[in-house]
């Protein structure tokens, strides 16, 4: 009987495996083969992706009535009834037409599970590879700047953009990278963002507070960069090769992406250089010491299991960034080097840089160093209908900075952040159209003052955590979600000391017995804690058409340098003083949001009004005769506020590209802010002049036409024409109290380009190539963003031109080549 029932067990195992089926086709796009389109089983976990040739298969399908859907971004998905029996394999094809379908688009951030963005009811938006590629840019955040109205980026020369969402920044802004918070300490002014720009697939931007999700440092809004990994053949080695080249500063850049398949597993590697020179403007010709280097790796395992997935990733960062300090000759304008310590030094009588230097490769020896590391692994488990998530990784933040010319292999700062990740959170089956998802995130922190001379922060430990839960509901048109959050964070720090090294002849790090020692920051222990939540609804007036209305309120814990600051940040060149008893900051933010994706238009209108209380910003300070105080020669001091504050505006977007003139399109975005501080004492105290918040960006308005070639020229195909114009207007809404800001003056500036694809004659690509001109008409400006701007040493110049300008004209060229 045992032996029976095994050949049975055998024959019904062998008949069902015999009854199963396939399913394999193309995909088209005007009769062309649409590479890397998903094709899924709706209802099963069967699905897959095109080759470069449009062709799909799906094997071991079960008979049975199902119905197939064909989507990829910027193409309407197509869905289709198809039946599978035994027998011959099944064939279906599919057509795709272009369109919008951004409404239909999935995003991951800020949601429980992944969801479609139209029924997400936060603003966010999502700039696809596609927008980033076809942009020459020099950071990742300089895209995101381009493409998405409401975002701005303070910056420190060309290869330096801080995130700023409608006029907040900083810790405010909070940076993941595939879902993992980037911590760099991203305090400072200079600090960029230690994130390959060559290896990002798309990039999805929250508008407003995220507390609820991410706790502290989510108040402005999340930006959520996630690695992009080349589709391909199973079993086939694929990838591509990036190479970048701009005039202004002669910036090389070359990035290598391998990937590979093969059954359950998925592995994926990247490879970046990138170097320039110092840049250059009509006014200031070349910028000394503003050249960098820059080196990334990154690679990924992921494996996926009917069980669910399990996802190890790794990056490593190495920059050398130098920081112009604005230093020049007082009649001739040029750019000065220092060559003395500070007791030493006479800034008035430096020896010009040398102009060789001026288009060298190599970093001069007053530089930044930084160097971040990162492994973290994502693993998702299928519970029966609810999925356990989890999100596990430890980051390293090396950071020296170089500015000592008699020692210059002393480091002034020299920090290490060692920040521990954690993300758990668990998704319940769907009952009765509620979907529902609680979870625990946070992090554990340490930072340590190394073998460095300025000590602007001290030594602390920091312990972050919350938990959240989200619901979301439809009902018939109408899409409900909202939630709340408990957040707390502990920081604390020990007796931090600081006297004079006798090697060296610069201030050290020493114990409390040490006779040469002052008490630099005093021992500090803080618990702060924060509810924060959401509420909103997405009202679906037809399939094109949305009304979205949303209301947070977000929690920010004060950063270090905003409580525990005491001394010089040698790339900023400020001196910062913090203040231990500010509080949580709090924001009520309400937004209203109109979406229509026509067949001939977009239109989108989004409106927010965000009250802030505890607001913290910076304001320089001044002594009796209204001269900046100089704690550190060649440097200014910040003292840090705090404050209620308000900040309102809107983005308008509206995009021209009909249906029956599919070579033309008009795209064309609005941003505009007001940020009030309404400290009406120091308002009235100061006449007015701290009227407004600082770094606060002016009306912003964008005006791009596109000239989509169709059909095929020789090997050239997808021969695309553009031309923009990017246009500020002046900012005289500033903060003025101090001079910690000065009113700043529109520009517009032209750009234009042109991108093809090249194919062979079998016609498989070659290559994607993009030639871009930026600033073309070498419009001499200063971004009211611009940090360089407030890098002057005199009241007067010559020629009437104040601090450093932005970049000039600049010519680039981008080449993807996939394999």
């Amino acid at each position: 009987m045992r032996h029976l029932l095994i050949i049975i067990i055998i024959l019904s195992t062998l008949t069902a495996s015999a009854q199963k089926n396939s399913l394999k086709g193309t995909v088209t796009v005007n009769n062309e083969p649409l590479a890397y389109a998903t094709v899924a089983l709706i209802g099963t976990k069967h699905g897959t992706t095109t080759n470069d040739k449009g062709f799909y298969e799906i094997k071991n399908i079960e008979p049975g009535e199902y119905t197939i859907l064909f989507s990829s971004i910027g193409y309407f998905p197509e869905r289709i009834k198809v039946t599978i029996a035994t027998g011959e394999p099944v064939t279906q094809h599919a057509e795709l037409k272009e369109g919008s379908s951004k409404l239909n688009e999935v995003v991951v951030t800020g949601v429980s599970r992944a969801t479609e963005l139209r029924s997400n009811t936060v603003p966010i938006v999502v700039l696809s590879k596609k927008d980033i590629d076809q942009h020459v840019n020099n950071n990742i955040i300089d895209a995101i700047v381009k493409g998405i109205p409401g975002v701005t980026a303070v910056t420190t020369g060309p290869n330096i953009s801080k995130p700023f969402i409608r006029g907040l920044g900083y810790n405010r802004v909070l940076t993941l990278y595939d879902g993992i918070r980037q911590e760099g300490q991203q305090w400072g002014d200079e600090h960029g963002i230690e994130v390959d720009q060559y290896g990002i697939s798309r990039a999805e931007v929250i508008k407003g507070p995220a507390s609820l999700t991410y706790g502290s440092d989510a108040l402005a809004g999340v930006i959520n960069l996630i690695p992009y990994i080349p589709n391909g053949e199973d079993g086939k080695l694929n990838g591509d090769i990036i190479t970048d080249y701009h005039s202004n500063n002669g910036l090389i850049g070359s990035s290598l992406g391998l990937s590979y398949k093969k059954n359950d597993w998925k592995y994926a590697f990247r490879a970046t250089g990138k170097a320039a020179h110092n840049y250059q403007n009509k006014v200031d010709g070349y910028v000394y010491n503003s050249a960098f280097q820059e080196y990334i790796f990154s690679g990924m395992a992921k494996v996926d299991k009917k069980w669910g997935s399990s996802q190890f990733a790794i990056t490593a960062y190495n920059n050398k960034q130098e920081i112009p300090d604005g230093s020049r000759d007082s009649l001739t304008r040029r750019f000065t080097v220092q060559v003395a310590e500070a007791g030493n030094d006479n800034i008035k009588n430096r020896p010009f840089a040398p102009q060789e230097w001026m288009t060298s490769y190599g970093v001069t020896p007053l530089h930044q160093h930084i160097q971040h590391y990162r492994i973290y692994n994502k693993t998702e488990i299928k519970l029966g209908d609810g999925i356990f998530a989890s999100a596990l990784g430890w980051q390293q933040s090396v950071r020296r900075e170089y500015n000592h010319p008699t020692q210059p292999d002393q480091a002034g700062l020299y920090v290490t952040l060692n920040t521990l990740n954690y993300d758990f959170r668990y998704s319940p089956q769907v009952v009765n159209g509620w979907e529902t998802s609680f979870g625990v995130n946070g992090i554990a922190q340490t930072n340590r003052n190394k073998n460095g001379t300025d000590f602007p922060i001290p030594d602390y430990n920091l312990f972050d955590i919350g938990g959240f839960f989200f619901v979301k509901k439809s009902i018939g048109k109408t899409d409900i979600s909202g939630g709340v959050r408990y957040d707390t964070r502990n920081i604390k720090w020990n007796d931090f000391y600081v006297g004079e090294n006798p090697a060296n002849g610069f201030e050290q790090r020493v114990t409390a017995t040490d006779p040469s020692g002052t008490l630099q920051f005093p021992s500090f222990k803080h618990t702060y804690h924060g509810i924060s939540g959401s509420l909103g609804l997405t009202y679906n007036v037809s399939e094109r058409v949305l009304l979205k209305a949303n209301i947070a309120r977000g929690y920010r814990a004060p950063n270090i340098t905003e409580i525990g600051s005491n001394g010089l940040d040698p790339g900023a060149h400020i001196v910062y003083l913090g203040n231990r008893t500010f509080k949580p900051e709090f924001s009520l933010q309400q937004d209203l949001g109109f979406i229509a994706y026509l067949k001939d238009a977009d239109f989108i209108l989004e409106v927010f009004n965000n009250q802030i209380s505890n607001y913290i910003y910076q304001s320089r300070l001044d002594d009796a005769s209204g001269n900046p105080v100089i704690n550190v020669l060649g440097n200014t001091t910040y003292q840090y506020q705090q404050s209620k504050a308000r900040l309102y505006g809107a983005e308008f977007t509206f995009n021209l590209h009909p249906h029956n003139a599919k070579w033309f399109e008009l795209n064309n975005s609005a941003a505009y802010v007001i940020g009030l501080n309404q400290n009406e004492k120091l308002i009235a105290q100061s006449n007015g002049a701290a009227r407004y918040l600082p770094f606060i960006p002016p009306l912003h308005m964008r005006s791009e036409v596109k000239l989509k070639l169709q059909g095929t020229y020789g090997i050239f195909s997808k021969v695309c024409f553009r031309a923009e114009a990017d246009a500020y207007a002046a900012q005289n809404k500033f903060y003025a109290l101090n001079d910690t800001e000065t009113p700043t003056q529109g520009y517009t500036l032209i750009n234009a380009g042109i991108g093809s694809t090249l194919k062979a004659k079998s016609g498989k690509p070659i290559c994607e190539l993009f030639f871009q001109a930026d600033n073309l008409f070498n419009v001499a400006y200063q971004s009211n963003l611009n940090r360089l701007k407030y890098f002057e040493y005199y009241n007067a110049s010559p020629n009437g031109r104040s601090g450093i300008y932005n970049i000039g004209r600049n010519l680039s060229v981008k080449v993807i080549v996939p394999f």
